[in-house]
């Protein structure tokens, strides 16, 4: 035992400091567990030895608290765990003495284990919140199947969600391929997916190669489509591939039948005489936009009022925030142009919090095209002229083009986001009658403008949220 400062509990004055001063300490300890460290390779080092104290432990834990003063209690001194590590059951310890953990990659799974078999809920919410700000499509299906083993259903539907939005990068993950059938079939059921059909039919073959070769078979064609089964299979939405989408890519995996590439040409064709077997709808649902402006003025008047914003050329950047009264999918923004207008620009949503971690980011090359945000709330938009005269604006006078983001972004019920973008263009027509709280298809969008930011303005732009429910 290393030396102690004498009468070391005068200078320490909370419960939790005196805790986390004996934590992973022999002073006063009256048990050790026995457990191996993973070197970096993954393989098992020698035993590690980590002190303890039955009563910290006990009061923490019912399982501890069983362990050591139940019916059954332990009595000897050293219990040996085989199915953790090091590293994990220290940081199980380090919360049980002092409310802290030190949550990363390479720990979080078997810290969050130890915490469901310990009954140590509070760690548990910890791990499964970590888990969910670093979830992103690369290894949601990983978080998956241990958000299934530990039956934290919450994480589980926020895993749903970036597996729907961000179906691609799922997709595309090492993890993908490694799946229970039971669950690719799940994936490929959902009526909303956000991801090109022909995208997820070359993903499912994919995952059908492996297997076959995970089972020793030759990976033709029949093969394959015995391995999915029909209930994959006629889940595949081959009539939204285009043409050429599915002339390339489906007839060479074998996996329909020489018939059904027949109907499925002549469903191209437009001759099929007989129902096909596959399911036509759209897996993204209707997109859907929210305007916010009732008035709008050319650019004719924007140059003659505001010549500072409206220099060809100059990089200009708005922002503006915005709380939603249901969870929705913002699929990308619409922004003011002017008629043929080339503009370049980089778009940021953002959490509005004083942190303001990054949902996405976004950079592109655009031509403004008519009619943009014609409407609002199912009435004509009014343009305000140059001698500040109002008239209706019509479909030949108002212009403007999409953002459409590389996946949708999430916006949950209660949160406020930020969009920020910074463009560089001519002179683009904009808003000026913008509304505080729009409801549109059944959801409430409160904007506001960011006060924190100076440099930016969101009185004019912005014209429309593009989203889907």
């Amino acid at each position: 035992m290393a030396d102690v400062e004498e009468n070391w509990q005068t200078k320490i004055t909370t419960v939790r400091e005196r805790t986390t001063f004996v934590f992973n300490n022999e002073l006063l300890s009256d048990v050790k567990f026995v457990v191996a460290a993973s070197s970096e390779s993954g393989r098992k080092k020698a035993k590690m030895v980590i002190p303890a104290h039955k009563f910290v432990l006990a009061i923490s834990s019912p399982v501890f608290y069983s362990m050591f003063y139940g019916q059954l209690a332990e009595t000897s001194d050293s219990i040996e765990l085989p199915d953790c590590d090091y590293e994990s059951l220290l940081e199980l310890f380090r919360y049980l003495y002092s409310d802290k953990v030190d949550l990363n990659e390479s720990n979080v799974m078997q810290v969050f284990y130890l915490a469901k078999k310990y009954m140590v809920p509070s760690l548990s919410d910890k791990c499964s919140k970590y888990l969910r700000d670093n979830l992103e499509g690369s290894n949601v299906f990983s978080i998956l199947l241990h958000a299934q083993r530990f039956e934290d259903q919450s994480l589980e539907e926020w895993c749903w969600t970036v597996i729907k939005t961000q179906a691609r990068r799922a997709l595309l993950s090492d993890e993908f391929v490694t799946l229970e059938r039971s669950l690719v079939e799940t994936v490929v059921k959902k009526a909303r997916l956000f991801v090109k059909e022909v995208e997820l039919f070359k993903a499912i073959d994919c995952w059908a190669t492996k297997e076959t070769e995970r089972q020793g078979l030759s990976p033709d064609g029949n093969i394959k489509r015995q391995i999915l089964g029909e209930e994959i299979v006629k889940a595949i939405r081959f009539p939204l591939m285009s043409q050429k989408e599915f002339a390339s890519v489906v007839p060479d995996c074998n996996i329909l039948t020489m018939k059904e590439v027949g109907d499925m040409m002549k469903h191209y064709s437009d001759v099929l005489t007989t129902p096909l077997p596959f399911i036509q709808t759209p897996r993204s649902g209707p997109i859907l936009r929210c305007f916010r402006f009732r008035e709008v003025e050319s650019p004719l008047r924007v140059v003659q009022v505001e010549p500072p914003f409206s220099l060809f050329g100059l990089v200009k950047k708005f922002s503006v925030c915005v709380s939603t009264s249901r969870m929705i999918f913002l699929h990308g923004v619409q922004l003011f142009g002017c008629e043929n207008g080339e503009y370049t620009g980089d778009i940021q949503v953002v959490e509005n919090t004083v942190s303001g971690s990054s949902l996405m980011k976004h950079s592109g090359k655009y031509v403004s095209k008519r009619d943009v945000a014609s409407t609002f709330n199912g009435s004509t938009m009014l343009e305000r002229s140059a001698r500040g005269k109002k008239k209706e604006s019509g479909n030949n006078v108002c212009y403007g083009y999409d953002v459409m983001f590389d996946h949708p972004i999430c916006l949950t019920t209660g949160k406020a986001y930020k969009i920020v973008c910074q463009t560089e263009g001519p002179p683009s027509w904009r808003g000026t009658d913008d509304v505080a709280s729009v409801h549109s298809h059944g959801v409430t969008f409160t904007f506001r403008r960011d006060e924190r930011d100076l440099f930016s303005s969101c009185s004019w732009q912005f014209p429309a949220l593009i989203f889907s429910l």
